[in-house]
């Protein structure tokens, strides 16, 4: 289940980069600029700092950045570093990774 969800995030973000990429987009996307000016914008407004990479495919990447509050962004990022904000949320959590065992996540609106 929670591979499923991170393939439908990395696909949902491969089409936004795909539309904000093409130079023929009907309607110009206002969240995107060059990278260095939104990862600025994110540490200077949020706090947030870069917790996780993953390659989306040899044009792209999915950078995720979270603060000490829970605020986070998800950015994705093509070879000329222009990034686009894809999503963005309040409440991150860090599950730990244990070898060997099962992590379930709390049901919405439910706590450990």
């Amino acid at each position: 289940m929670v591979r499923n969800t991170i393939r439908n995030l990395v696909a949902t973000a491969a089409i936004a980069v795909a539309i904000t990429a093409h130079p023929l987009a009907a309607q110009p996307v206002l969240n995107c600029a060059k990278r260095s000016t939104v990862v600025e914008s994110l540490g200077t407004h949020y706090a947030e700092t870069l917790q996780a990479v993953g390659l989306i495919n040899q044009a792209a990447i999915l950078e995720v950045f979270v603060s000490q509050s829970g605020s986070w962004t998800m950015l994705v990022t093509n070879l000329n570093g222009h990034s686009c904000v894809v999503f963005a949320g309040e409440a991150w959590e860090t599950l730990p990774i244990v070898p060997g065992l099962k992590t379930e996540v709390p049901a919405f609106g439910q706590t450990r």
